[in-house]
């Protein structure tokens, strides 16, 4: 019975590939081939690029650790009139573009740790074959025809204007500012001619109807067939309900463009149309799943599977047998026509598998709101690199991320507690602490803990039971989940250590030396089985920790706790704390002139927009989820509110009771860890103290202001930003706006009619 939970299950039911066609579990090795959107090559990975190569990153990564036939397949997107028109502004040929930017977009995702096992170009030969064998198959089941149609046309650009450089006003939900081909707003796929109020984006002149003969995909006879396809259990429901509004109004699809264009002519396009044709970039995009993985069985695997036998494309995408394939698409919400109709019904009618999941993720917003380039929040990945370590953004998205369409929102203020209070502060110091205290209390040895202690016979059935949990969360893509269950482990780990106090017994007996050597060792095992757990999100974090055991190329097999006797290597950080780089990343973003010369980014209005209040703190509880934090229960007068605050170090929660302290009351509310915070109370920080401002003898729901500075008629929400302009320090026990002190009058100082705002900390201290 000792020994009873050492071990993980090696397989669980969530990770094994359930027959289509009996229901029944399917134990025959299957090859997987997973793939992201193709990114268009006529510009830079940006973050919200990253979310998606991330996420699917992190899923193959996890279906790799725990043994599985997996390869991550991708291509850079290459054909259309942008591309064309790209390399014409440039004065050199498309192929030269996309020979650039293909280098460009590599460099990038490696430098995010994503690892595809072929990364290739929709301008390649595979792609070409493929993209006439599905044109052709299509034919042979007569679902091409051609017809004369009217298109958009610019008279003084003297071209047919193609879905993208053609906007106007969508016909369905009145957006304005929409691209020819779908909505942005509300989804629904249009022709060019369907805009109301059209421009041409060349040249911003109001465009023309003219006429032209195309090819069309008869993509209304395929109704049944999508209908059929829609209703697989592993496409979400959300998406699948969004996508049956479209069923009973699909139309035929046009399949080609005009010249000029970058792209594969169609063959005989000049004899059937009069003039030449090119297949249209949704057309053979897609199909760079295809030739991507052709890619890596010719040119990677050298036509040699993980078997040994022989290998190529068919065996993933035509395969003799459905079941030893699986495709798995991970997507957009803006590209769910294409993927969910088009696509299905192009590989359905070609003889080709349909994929068997369709992962489909919402966009990135930035302090929730879209990305801008204005405010500088529209940030390339290079750009962050120069201010950022890539793990940190791989572990925030992996914190945000679900299996539903939702979007995710990059906040500055969450960024940074995620980072240094979640990794750093739990994981990270759980690791540092393990491996220096190995280092230099036990000449970096391990040997067997005690297997017969019920506290570690608990906490290694707690973790083996969680780590079952955590494999079926990384197999349904519920990353958020996954990081969450981490934390808690590391938790377990942390608090372990703390409760054990190995420092203490190092004084005593020579047992209770032994008793601190066994602890260790304990924690030890923790560590390594952390480091496998986490490293499908953060792979270079892992290396280093592994490194770091004196261990390499763990697997999922490998969490266990049975090393008996090891010896580690010298402990370094792990990761470091961040300060307000990711702040300094957007502000050096933004263009020169919006910044209207205000290097430091403070507020200079002569209006004070905070809403600032003395609250009386009536109740402290944990976090439920979160070691660091309170949620506190404030009364405002008026009203009471909820706060999730960061000071569970810093004060005790019969310190924090009864206080009055000054509370920002119009900040947008936010979930941490899961728990609304409706507000911040302010604090002022200073290398390791940290103090609440208090207002003693202030009433609650008292102002709190700035003699000197007006404050707004009427107050709006604002966000964590809109607050980080005004630059707050301490001096002489009183809050200051920074730029408003050099007069050094007490009128400049934070207060209410009764009295300034005190902080019982050194001068400079910073409020935050």
């Amino acid at each position: 019975m000792a020994n009873e939970g050492k071990k993980l299950t090696k397989t669980t039911k969530s990770t094994e590939k359930v027959s289509k066609s009996s229901g029944k579990k399917s134990n025959k090795p299957h090859k997987i081939v997973v793939t992201s959107a193709l990114p268009y090559a006529n510009g830079s990975i940006h973050l919200g690029h990253l979310v998606e190569y991330i996420q699917t990153d992190i899923f193959v990564r996890f279906l790799k650790l725990i043994g599985k036939d997996a390869i991550y397949c991708c291509a850079d997107d290459t054909h259309g009139t942008p591309i064309e028109l790209k390399a014409k502004q440039l004065g050199i040929k498309p192929e030269k573009l996309i020979e650039q930017i293909w280098k460009e977009h590599t460099k990038d995702f490696s430098d995010f740790h994503i690892e595809f096992d072929s990364y290739y170009s929709t301008n390649s030969k595979e792609n070409k074959e493929y993209a006439e064998f599905i044109y052709n198959e299509l034919r042979k089941k007569d679902l091409i025809y051609t017809k004369a149609m009217q298109l958009v046309y610019c008279e003084h650009c003297k071209r047919f204007l193609p879905d993208r450089f053609v906007k106007g006003t969508c016909p369905e939900c009145k957006a304005e500012d929409q691209y020819g081909d779908v909505c942005e707003k509300c989804g629904n796929a249009h022709k060019t001619t369907d805009l109301i109020n059209p421009k041409c984006t060349i040249c911003n002149g109001k465009p023309i109807e003219k006429e032209s003969k195309h090819y069309f995909f008869k993509l209304s006879k395929c109704k049944k067939q999508l209908t059929k396809f829609l209703q697989k259990k592993t496409l979400q429901k959300e998406v699948v309900n969004f996508c049956m509004n479209w069923i009973e109004k699909l139309e035929d699809w046009c399949i080609s463009r005009d010249a000029p264009y970058f792209g594969f002519e169609i063959p005989n396009s000049v004899k059937e149309t009069g003039s030449t044709k090119y297949f249209y970039v949704w057309l053979d995009a897609p199909v760079g799943y295809i030739s991507s993985t052709a890619n890596y069985c010719k040119n990677i695997a050298k036509g040699k599977g993980k078997d040994g036998k022989a290998l190529n494309e068919k065996d993933y995408w035509m395969p003799k047998n459905k079941e030893e394939s699986e495709i798995i698409h991970v997507i957009g919400k803006d590209i769910i026509y294409f993927h969910y109709l088009f696509w299905p019904a192009m590989l359905e009618n070609s003889g080709i598998k349909q994929p068997d999941q369709i992962m489909t993720h919402g966009f990135l917003t930035v302090g929730k709101e879209k990305m801008s380039k204005t405010r500088g929040t529209f940030v390339s990945a290079r750009h962050y690199l120069n201010y950022l370590n890539p793990q940190y953004l791989r572990f925030y998205y992996a914190a945000n991320l679900t299996a539903k369409m939702e979007d995710i929102d990059l906040d500055i203020a969450d960024f940074k507690t995620r980072i240094n209070t979640e990794l750093i502060g739990n994981l990270g110091n759980f690791g540092y602490r393990t491996i220096s205290f190995l280092n230099k209390n036990f000449d970096n040895k391990i040997e067997e803990f005690d297997v017969e202690d019920k506290e570690v016979q608990k906490i290694i059935n707690e973790f083996t039971e969680t780590a079952v949990k955590i494999r079926n969360n990384y197999r349904h893509f519920e990353f958020r989940e996954v990081i969450k269950d981490i934390l808690h482990l590391s938790s377990l780990g942390n608090k372990y250590f703390q409760d054990k106090e190995p420092w203490a017994l190092l004084k005593g007996t020579k047992e209770e030396k032994e008793q601190a050597h066994k602890v260790l060792s304990f924690c030890f095992h923790l560590l390594k089985n952390l480091g496998i757990i986490i490293s499908p999100i953060m792979p270079k974090f892992a290396e280093k920790l592994q490194k770091q055991l004196n261990l390499k190329n763990l697997t999922w097999d490998d969490i266990h706790f049975d090393m008996k006797s090891h010896k580690i290597n010298k402990g370094e950080i792990l990761v470091n704390k961040i300060e307000d780089e990711i702040k300094k990343m957007i502000q050096d973003n933004a263009p020169k002139d919006s910044k209207k010369d205000n290097k430091s980014g403070e507020n200079t209005s002569n209006e004070f927009l905070l809403d600032l209040r003395v609250a009386k703190i009536e109740s402290v509880e944990d976090h439920p989820d979160a070691d660091r934090l309170y949620v506190i229960k404030i009364d405002l007068g008026k009203e009471k509110r909820q706060l999730v605050a960061g000071i569970k170090k810093y004060y005790s929660k019969e310190d924090l009771e009864g206080k009055k302290v000054v509370v920002i009351t119009n900040l947008e509310p936010v979930k941490l860890k899961g728990v609304k915070s409706e507000g911040m109370m302010l604090a002022a920080e200073k290398k390791k103290d940290v103090v609440v401002l208090e207002a003693d003898k202030s009433k609650v729901g008292d102002q709190v202001y700035i003699d000197g500075i007006k404050l707004v008629d009427k107050f709006k929400t604002i966000k964590f930003d809109d607050f980080l302009k005004y630059k707050m320090k301490v001096k002489d026990k009183k809050v200051f706006l920074v730029g408003n002190e050099e007069e050094g009058k007490e009128s400049k100082f934070l207060r209410t009619k009764k009295e300034e705002i005190k902080a019982s900390i050194n001068d400079n201290a910073k409020v935050c």
